[in-house]
Order: structure tokens, then sequence, then C-alpha cells
């Protein structure tokens, strides 16, 4: 069968993208479904191939198979997280379960897998590079935890979890987008805005017009928004209704309650992990992660917890003295914490975040992390305008390497708006590969506050460490440099992923970075560097609080998945983890289950939400490499981080990698240090 014909699958916009507008919201569905034929015919080929089993008749023409639907899939599943509507929402929900449905189909080719698994037994005797065992090895493994070697009615079951797992993970995070995009806080006058800086009354005016209430201000559930407003509003009654809001999405009665949701998704997980022979979802789930083990997990976030506990009992009593020493009589709730953080910090350090937002205008922040890339690894970096995206507020970059090479496209789409889903993300649109000649077309998505037009966007410090943290990604994808699709890019393990994005971090807080790029956006003057040195000194305070509230968060996650038991009521069992560790009364989840996206919108981080921490181990270290030269730029190290872990990308086990690029593996000291905790 051909593959089907449409702007969604051959792409004839400029530069190798997609022509935008030729799409129709409406061509999706069709599309999609033409393009599960397309490959499953090709798959029925390779199946059906009379000569014996190679890995160049096998395995290669599965890493070319399927063109069309990862081109579509791609186009799709970027504006359903950016830029949803009715249609893309109803198309999700329809194709959702069949997309786990054609990976069942696929995977349960008795054919196919018999000559994928004879290939992997005589694996030793075929001659295979490194490149290519690897690509075996992943293949044969991806083939088996897709229920392939189940027979009769365990496959059928394992198929029919699959595709429900599919729909619930779909629904979950929709129930979650409707929560964020249906509420709205109206404010009324002077009053409403009281503590409120200059650049959040803007942009809360904005949210206002956007959300049909011109002239108005509002606050939405954008992170961008409700945290900075959390953070400066002076007004207590307020500042509970927000924070009771951010922390009710998904749990809110009604048609996009999720509650439902988890405790039918945590069930079917067990089952399928089950079927597969494993004792727990985390058994499954961590099979081929460098954590290895539950229990692995568990060892590094007990003892950053305890340690953790300890700062933030601090931290709270901190909290506590200021609320009395203001004349109120009320212990430090969640909704206080931001507020009365952000005054002892520009107590104690002399400077608060609205000091530092002159100086971090969005532009200068992505010219920031678009030098670094140049002074690590050659890149450059040129605008292209007038090109037509997924959305107009979207910009779009030509990424050459240091001989004139084009090396990638790079798409930036940093605004908040209702259609778009919270947080930030990396994605791609096209990986880098030399077997189908593609170059990289990666995105980074974020949730920025969007000015008023003809205003500069400004940045939290934590918003640009978040910019920061999306480009490293970035770079994982477009500097791949590898031979088969499967193992390009960020194609690693999940606790290796975030190493190339957390480590990336460490170059916004190099002080020649922030004296080049953070000026201010009405003299052009350099951040003073008394305040450089504040903010530099100021990077442990409140690591009691961000810690607990991550580390709760990846606690809560291991519990729902390693046990092996299913809570009968997943939200009671979250409440009772909650107070078995001891967290503080005034601290929350930063990801409460009922939107915890990480690991119920999809098992992309499910009992891997740990990940963000375990990378942080090496990528504390890995800068160290850095930092033990005396120059943060130093190009022999860069290389080897280009070549090891940038290039590289899931062609060799992650503990070769690091240790390729550093000498060894790392331990948890520096991150410890890194976060104040020692």
């Amino acid at each position: 069968m051909h593959s089907p014909s449409s702007p969604l699958t051959e792409w004839t916009g400029p530069h190798g993208l997609p022509d935008y507008e030729a799409i129709g919201d409406a061509d999706f569905e069709a599309v999609i479904k033409a393009s599960f034929d397309a490959h499953l015919a090709e798959i029925d080929g390779i199946a059906a191939n009379p000569d014996a089993p190679t890995f160049e008749n096998t395995i290669e023409a599965l890493e070319k198979a399927g063109e069309a639907l990862s081109r579509v899939s791609a186009i799709f599943f970027n504006l359903a997280g950016s830029h949803s509507n009715d249609t893309i929402r109803a198309v999700e929900r329809t194709v959702s379960p069949l997309y786990a449905r054609h990976r069942t189909a696929v995977s349960s080719n008795r054919k196919l897998f018999a000559r994928i698994d004879g290939l992997w037994q005589k694996r030793d005797e075929l001659g295979l590079t490194v490149e290519q065992m690897r690509v075996l090895e992943r293949s044969w493994k991806g083939f088996v935890r897709s229920g392939a070697a189940l027979e009769g009615d365990a496959q059928k079951r394992f198929g029919e979890i699959s595709e429900r797992l599919a729909t619930l993970g779909t629904q979950f995070s929709q129930n979650v987008l409707k929560d964020e995009s249906d509420w709205l806080l109206l404010l009324d006058g002077a009053d409403d805005l009281a503590g409120l800086p200059a650049w959040l009354v803007d942009a809360l005016a904005s949210v206002a017009e956007e959300r049909g209430h011109p002239g108005r201000h509002a606050v939405s559930l954008s992170r961008s928004i409700a945290d900075p407003f959390l953070t400066f509003s002076s007004r207590r009654d307020l500042r509970e209704k927000v924070y009771t809001a951010w922390q009710a999405r998904g749990q809110n009665g009604g048609d996009s309650d999720n509650t439902a949701v988890i405790a039918e998704t945590l069930k079917l997980r067990q089952e399928k992990a089950t079927l597969l022979g494993y004792n727990s979802f985390s058994d499954y789930a961590l099979d081929d992660t460098m954590a290895k083990t539950a229990e692995n997990v568990g060892a590094l976030l007990d003892t950053v917890w305890e340690k953790a506990l300890v700062r933030a009992e601090q931290e709270t009593a901190d909290i506590a003295a200021l609320i009395a020493a203001e004349g109120h009589n009320h212990p430090p709730a969640k909704w206080d914490w931001r507020y009365y953080a952000e005054k002892i910090r520009k107590q104690r350090f002399d400077f608060s975040d609205e000091d530092i937002k002159p100086y971090m205008q969005l532009d200068k922040i992505i010219e920031a992390a678009f030098a670094v890339a140049t002074r690590l690894f050659g890149l450059t970096f040129t605008e292209i305008e007038g090109v037509a995206l997924h959305h107009p507020d979207a910009r779009l970059w030509a990424v050459k390497d240091a001989d004139g090479t084009h090396r990638a496209l790079f798409v930036g789409d940093y605004f908040a708006r209702p259609s778009k889903r919270s947080g930030a993300w990396m994605s791609g649109l096209q990986s880098q590969a030399r077997l189908t000649g593609e170059t990289p077309i990666i995105l980074n998505t974020m949730n920025f506050a969007k000015p008023p037009e003809g205003k500069p966007a400004f940045l939290s410090f934590d918003d640009a460490r978040t910019l920061f943290h999306e480009f490293g990604h970035a770079l994982h994808g477009m500097l791949s440099d590898v031979t088969y699709p499967s193992v390009s890019g960020t194609s690693v393990s999940r606790d290796f992923v975030e190493l190339p994005s957390q480590l990336y971090e460490h170059w916004l807080t190099v002080p020649e970075v922030l004296n080049t790029y953070a000026v201010h956006a009405e003299t052009g003057e350099p951040m003073p560097q008394a305040l450089i040195d504040k903010v530099l000194a100021a990077q442990t305070f409140n690591a009691g609080f961000d810690t607990v509230e991550y580390t709760a968060s990846a606690l809560v996650d291991m519990a729902y998945h390693a046990s092996g038991q299913v809570p009968a009521e997943p939200l009671a069992h979250e409440a009772e983890v909650l107070a078995d560790i001891r967290i503080p009364d005034a601290i929350g989840m930063r990801h409460r289950s009922p939107h915890f996206q990480h690991i119920f919108s999809g098992e992309g981080y499910a009992s891997g939400y740990y990940s963000y921490m375990w990378s942080e181990v090496m990528d504390a270290d890995a800068f160290a490499a850095f930092e033990e030269t005396g120059d943060p730029f130093n190009p022999e190290i860069a290389a080897k981080l280009r070549t090891h872990v940038l290039a590289s990308g899931g062609t060799v086990d992650p503990e070769d990698a690091y240790t390729a690029f550093r000498g060894r593996l790392p331990t948890p000291d520096a991150m410890l240090k890194g976060r104040g905790l020692v």
C-alpha cells in the first residue's frame, strides 16, 4: 500500500517544513488512519520476506518503515499539546487508542518477531557495529516489552490494556487542560492588585484581554501567571483562591475529574507488568534505565529527603517568625510560602525578583542560550522570518555547524495561551539519522507570560533557567550524529535524558553570560555586579522548599508503582504517603496526582519522576569537569561532551557514555552541595 499523499505526510513548506497553511484540523484523522495501513503493509512485507533474516532486510527495513506515520504524528501531537481546539481534542480522543492498537498489531506479528528474535539469538555472529548491536538490542527488547513473546489470550489482553491506557492518558491531559483553561480570577481595582509589580500587572491585563475582558486584570492557572501572583500579591485571601485552584486541577468533580482515571490507570499498569512477568510496574519501567531497581531509586530519594526536611524546617521557622513580626496570628500556609520567602530573600540578600526582572528580557535570554552553544560547540543561529508555523507566536531559526553546514532547524514557542497545555518541553518534528538522510527539526515549547503589544517579555530567574533547560534538550536533538532513527538524539533512558538539559542550566549563572546578556530593558546597562553577586549567592535560598516539593512528588510516584499492590483509593494513598514522610504542612507536592501529567498523561515518567534528580547527580558532576579546568567553556571538555553525550544518542549504554565523557561515574556529593543541603 502506498503512503497517503497529503500536506501532513509530504512536507512542501519552506526549508523542508510542513506547509502549515495547507493543513486543516479536520484532515488529521483520515491521514493518520491511512498511515497506519501503509505502515502495516510495510511491516507485512518485512515479515513475509522469503530471504533469511539479516540486519539489513529486517532491522534496517524496520528503521526505514513508517515515514508517513511519523510525519503526520509529529505535526498532530505538537498541535495537541501547544495549540489545541475542540476538533484536535476530538481527534486525539479517537486516535489515541488506535495508536496503541497499531503498536500492538506490529509487536504481535509473529513472523516479524521470529525474524528479530532469530537475529538476537545469534547476534554475536553477525559482525555488527556497536550502534547496530544497540539498535538490535533495543528492537528486540522493545518487542518483548510490547507483548511480542506472549501467547493467545495473554497477548490479546495486553493489547486491550495498551489501548485503554492510551485512552486514559489522553483523557487525563485533556481534563487538566480543561480545568486550566476554564478557570479565571477577575480582579477588581487597585486593592486586588496590591503588591504586584508593574510587569505582572501588564501580564494580568494581557490575560484578561485574551480571555474576553479588555480593560480588566485576571489571574489564570498558567504557571507563569499563578506563580508570580502567589509570590507578590499581598492579598492573602486571593493567594488562597489561586493556590487552591492550582492544586485542585483535575479534582473538581464532574467530567474533568481525574480521580477515577488515576485508579484505573494504576490497576491496568500493574496488570500489564504482571503479564510480562514483573512483580510491579516499577520493575517493568526501571528495567531499561540507569537506576535499574526501585531500591536504588529509593536510596537516592530517601537520602535527599531527610536532608531537605531539615532545611525546610529551618525555612518554615523563618517564615513563621516573619508572619508573627508583621502582627499576624496564623501559621504558615501553602499559599503563604512564596510570598514570605520572597520577602526573606529580599531582606537576606537585599534583592527581589522584581529587581532582576528588568534585566531578564526573553529575547536576550534566548540570545544567551544560543551564545553558549556557539562558544561550546561552534553552532550559529539565524532567525528566519515570514514562514508559517503551527502558531503565529512560534519563531524559527536555522542552525549551522562551525564549518557552515546545515545542522538543524529550531522552533521556539515561548508564550502561554489557553490552547496550550501547561509546562515546558522539547519535542521534534524530525530526528537526525544518516540512514534516512534526515536532519533535525526541534521545538522548544514554554508558557511564559505574554506582554502587551509593543512591550518586551520579561522572565523570572526560574523562567530563564527553564529556557536554558529546554534548550539543553534541544541541543541533544540537534547535535545527534547517528545512523539509525531509533537511537537518535533523546532516544535514551529517562534517567539519562535529563542530563543535557540540567547540565545546560549551569551556564546561565556563569558570570560572563550574565554580564553580557542580563541587560536592562530601558537603559541597556548590564546587571550591576553587586546584583549578580547577590543572585549567585542566593542560588540555594529556599532549597528546602524546592527539594521537598519535588522529592515528595517523586516519592508518591514510586509509592504508586513499586509495591505491586494497587491502592483502592489513590488520592487517599497520596495523603498517607505524605503523612508517612512527614511533609511540612506549609509545603505541597510540586505536582499533585490529579494533575501529575508526567506520570499519568501516558507512561513517559511513570515510576520515573525521580529521573530529574538522578540526572542532577550527573549534571553537577559534569559541570564540575569544566570548573576543574578554570574555564566554563573549555574546548576539550566541550568536545568530549558533544561526542560522548550529545552526539551519541542511544547508541551506547548511558553508563558507558558518561564514563567516556568523565572518566568515571558520579556520586551524589556535588548534587547535594549544589542544592545547599550539605
